[in-house]
């Protein structure tokens, strides 16, 4: 079953779930994915951007190969906006602020990624606070990757001192069992890719 956001002629705007892969893995255990499960739908769609397997929100999916093309040009030019939602570990001290760390993968314990000032390639994040909640130690906040490292957004707050809830990789406190990653991809804008017009999809957040 496929959550629609949008449906239109030239692309898809799709809820991806939390656990599930956005394109096939390695290894037959791993050809479950939203990718697989929208192109049974529409044979026509094609894969743009992913988001991590343990992400949950809005990706869109471009129906024909010249769709794809326009919608992998606006990514490329960051003419594309996302809005992510989180909870992380601790109470964030500013209202707002911008997370301007360069990362590299961490080859020795990939999937990984790390913060490198030598090796990495730049990545931007802004962040505001949404939410603080003292008695349980939390922040909700509001995440806008400028770039599209990966991982970046975890790795951004981790580095911040404020690791997302849930979270295997970055974490200060290991997830517990049946923990998701409390990240979602909340808000998805960009232009039509026949027409140019501003597209806007948005998702409720399921945390």
């Amino acid at each position: 079953m496929i959550d629609i956001v949008t449906l239109d002629e030239h692309f898809i705007v799709v809820n991806k779930p939390s656990g599930l892969l956005s394109v096939p893995g390695r290894g037959p255990d791993k050809q479950d994915c939203l990718s697989a499960r929208v192109q049974n739908e529409f044979p026509d769609a094609l894969v743009v951007h992913r988001l991590d397997m343990e992400t949950s929100g809005l990706m869109v999916f471009a129906r024909g190969i010249e769709a794809q093309r326009a919608l992998g040009r606006a990514f490329e030019q960051r003419n594309v906006h996302k809005r992510y939602e989180a909870i992380v570990e601790g109470l964030v001290a500013s209202d707002a602020g911008t997370v301007d760390l360069p990362l590299i993968c961490d080859w020795p314990n990939r999937p990984r990624q790390m913060v490198s000032h030598e090796l990495g390639k730049p990545s931007t994040t802004h962040y505001a606070v949404v939410a603080r909640d003292p008695l349980l130690a939390r922040t909700r906040v509001s995440l806008i990757p400028v770039t599209g490292r990966s991982h970046q957004l975890r790795v951004h707050m981790a580095a911040l001192g404020h690791p997302i809830i849930g979270d295997s990789l970055y974490a200060g406190t290991p997830p517990a069992p049946g923990e998701r990653l409390l990240l979602h991809a909340a808000k998805l804008a960009f232009p039509h890719p026949v027409s140019g017009d501003a597209v806007n999809a948005t998702s409720l957040v399921p945390f």
